[in-house]
């Protein structure tokens, strides 16, 4: 019977085995730090995850694998701090490869301890950047989800209400007429049903800005030209903007028509450019561009990206706190003092965008200013 031959070390070696076990390892980078921190050993799997070969590395501390703010706030030293006081680290973060990319990590260190006393760590890395991704991407879905659905029921009750709140104004601006026109109706009783009118007209235009929202206005939309709509409305956003303000206006040449109510696109312009001049008390620059992009609806988490004609107003004003800007759509409310806003500005212009197949973006930087933007489907688009 044949006996097999085996050169080199023998397969009974257990420190060769071990070496050719951390060896065959690619999914995860193994390899031994001596007590201060220093690599003193490397594998097959740290070579292919960090980019470092073992001649590179060894020698090396385990910072170079941190990012500059771990190290500046002591992340490395911890770490090694916790495996030897409580026996293991572990932790989830960012690293950094030999190219300064960076990738989302596992990290377990266990201290190697002989005698008694800690003499070295073992420090396992995983790479789970896609795991990690993957995990906000299902979280961004299901943020987006949560948030369109509560415009949306905020929307349903809103159109309601704004209904039956638009009938009663109906019959109290009627009886008011009616009351006016009274041949025996006196100077004084005629002021008092002007003022009441005159209320009951602000009433009237609320009502108009909440069926705005909820997508329950009678729109008239027609072919236009996103240009000829800017170019026409330019005098009345220029005086909208005020002498302490510059308007600055960036058409890209070429942009497809659009199909739009002439009138609401002029008042929801009107309206981000006078939230951008509220927001430059000190003076400024309010830039209205209009230009093709390509993107997906944010409100929808399972839309695609497409192009949409996008025309934005950005301001130079104190921008909005990043934990409340995903309330700006919302009716009712708003960043200004109160007084000087009834919250209802930019909640129409999200339900213009959104009944004319489009959707309305925010973007802001606290310090920086803020950019509004109506996205609205090319005719192209819309023809298919």
């Amino acid at each position: 019977m044949p006996t097999l031959s085996v050169s080199g070390p023998q397969l009974d070696d257990g420190s060769h085995q071990i070496d050719l076990l951390l060896r065959s390892v690619v999914d995860y980078a193994i390899y031994m730090l001596d007590v201060d921190g220093y690599v003193r050993s490397w594998n097959t799997g740290g070579e292919r995850i960090k980019g470092y070969s073992s001649d590179e590395i060894i020698g090396r501390h385990v910072s170079s694998f941190y990012t500059p703010e771990d190290i500046a706030a002591g992340a490395p030293a911890r770490g090694l701090e916790v495996a030897r006081n409580d026996g293991r680290f572990e932790a989830e973060g960012w690293r950094v490869r030999k190219d300064g990319s960076r990738f989302r990590a596992h990290v377990v260190i266990d201290p190697i301890v002989q005698d008694g006393e800690v003499v070295g760590f073992a420090k396992i890395t995983r790479d789970i950047t896609e795991r990690y991704e993957a995990q906000q991407a299902l979280e961004e879905a299901r943020r987006t989800l949560a948030h369109s659905q509560k415009l949306e029921a905020v929307g349903k009750l809103t159109l309601g209400l704004a209904h039956d709140f638009n009938n009663l104004l109906t019959v109290v601006i009627n009886s008011l007429d009616l009351i006016a026109r009274r041949p025996s109706a006196d100077e004084r009783t005629r002021r008092m049903v002007e003022t009441a009118l005159r209320a009951s007209e602000r009433g009237a235009v609320l009502t108009r800005q909440l069926l705005a929202f909820g997508r329950g206005q009678m729109l008239a939309p027609e072919r236009s030209s996103i240009d000829l709509l800017i170019t026409r409305s330019m005098e009345l956003y220029r005086r909208a903007a005020g002498s302490e303000v510059s308007l600055v206006v960036e058409v890209e040449a070429g942009l497809p028509d659009v199909e739009v109510d002439r009138a609401q696109f002029e008042a929801a312009v009107l309206n981000l450019v006078s939230n951008s001049r509220d927001a430059m008390r000190q003076g400024g620059r309010i830039t209205l561009s209009a230009r093709l992009v390509h993107r997906a609806d944010p409100t929808r988490p399972d839309s695609v990206s497409c192009d949409y004609v996008s025309v934005s107003v950005r301001d130079e004003g104190h921008g909005i706190p990043v934990e409340i800007q995903e309330r700006v759509f919302e009716p009712f409310f708003t960043t200004k003092e109160v007084g000087r806003g009834s919250g209802l500005g930019l909640s129409q212009v999200f339900g213009f965008a959104a009944q004319s197949g489009g959707f309305a973006t925010l973007e802001s930087w606290p310090g920086q200013g803020t950019t509004v933007s109506i996205c609205l489907p090319p005719m192209s688009a819309i023809d298919a």
